[in-house]
C-alpha cells in the first residue's frame, strides 16, 4: 500500500469476469465499451482516513457489538482470523478491515433484505478492526446462514463474510468474500464461478483451525489476505494503490 502520491492504476485481468451468462444480473451490468483508467487526485491520494480513535471495545465481537455487550447473538460461535500480507509476506499493519455479514438464518440486517428467515434482534451483522504490528487481525462473530437469491430456478450464496481492506488514503480499498472449507454450495454457485480458475477462488475458502479453536466456545477459520503477487486474494473491486 501506499502512503502519498499517484495510486497504481488497477491490473484488470485479475478481476473475475465481468460478464458470465450463468451470474444473471452481470448481463445488464456488466461494460459494453472499454473501461477508461483516469489520473488519482490529491483528494484519492491523501484522505479522509479512518482514525484509529475511532474504535469501540467490542467492534470486532459482532456477537457483543450491537446489543453494547447486553445480549448475545443467536447461532454457532466462530473465531475468524488471519493476516494482512504483502506479496513478498510481510506483514502490512495498522490496516482498517471491515466485514459484515447475514446471521445465522442467512438474512442481513438490510431494509431489502425480504428472506424468510427472521432477524436476531441481537445481531448486528457488522464490525471492524485495525491490524496489529504483525498485520494481525481477528473477529469473533456467528458462522453466517446460506439464503436464496433470485438468479436462476433454486440459487443459494454459500455461507460467506465479505471483508474490506483499507490502505492510507481514501481511493484505496479492497473488498472480497470469505468462504467456508467443505460448504458445498460453493460449487454451485454462480458469483463464484465468475473466478475460473480454481486455486484462485480457493483462496477464499477459509480452512478450519482447530489450533485456535477453543473447546466448549467456538470453532475457528484462518483467512490471510495477500494484497498482491502470486498468491494474492480475489478482490471484487481491485482498487488502485493496493
Amino acid at each position: 500500500m501506499t502512503d502519498l502520491g499517484p495510486l497504481i492504476p488497477r491490473n484488470r485481468e485479475i478481476h473475475p469476469v465481468p460478464y458470465d451468462p450463468g451470474y444473471k444480473t452481470s448481463i445488464t451490468r456488466s461494460p459494453n465499451l472499454p473501461l477508461l483508467s483516469m489520473e488519482s487526485t490529491p483528494s484519492e491520494e491523501t484522505g479522509p482516513r479512518f482514525g484509529h480513535n475511532l474504535l469501540g471495545e467490542l467492534d470486532n465481537n459482532l456477537i457483543l457489538n450491537w446489543t453494547k455487550g447486553a445480549a448475545p447473538a443467536v447461532g454457532e460461535r466462530i473465531l475468524v482470523h488471519g493476516r494482512v500480507l504483502d506479496e513478498n509476506g510481510r506483514p502490512v499493519p495498522h490496516t482498517l478491515v471491515e466485514i459484515w455479514q447475514a446471521n445465522a438464518g442467512g438474512r442481513y440486517r438490510h431494509v431489502k433484505d425480504t428472506y424468510f428467515a427472521p432477524l436476531d434482534p441481537n445481531f448486528g451483522g457488522c464490525g471492524r478492526t485495525i491490524t496489529d504490528e504483525n498485520g494481525y487481525y481477528e473477529f469473533l462473530t456467528i458462522r453466517p446462514g446460506a439464503y436464496p437469491w433470485p438468479n436462476r430456478g433454486n440459487d443459494w450464496r454459500p455461507m460467506h463474510i465479505h471483508m474490506s481492506v483499507f490502505g492510507h488514503s481514501f481511493g484505496q480499498r479492497l473488498i472480497t468474500q470469505l468462504y467456508f472449507e467443505g460448504d458445498p454450495l460453493i460449487d454451485r454457485c454462480p458469483i463464484a464461478a465468475t473466478i475460473k480458475s480454481r486455486s484462485q477462488l480457493d483462496r477464499l475458502v477459509a480452512p478450519l483451525d482447530m489450533a485456535k479453536a477453543r473447546p466448549m466456545d467456538f470453532l475457528a477459520y484462518k483467512f490471510d489476505v495477500v494484497l498482491r503477487g502470486r498468491r494474492q486474494t480475489m478482490f471484487e473491486n481491485k482498487l488502485e494503490g493496493m
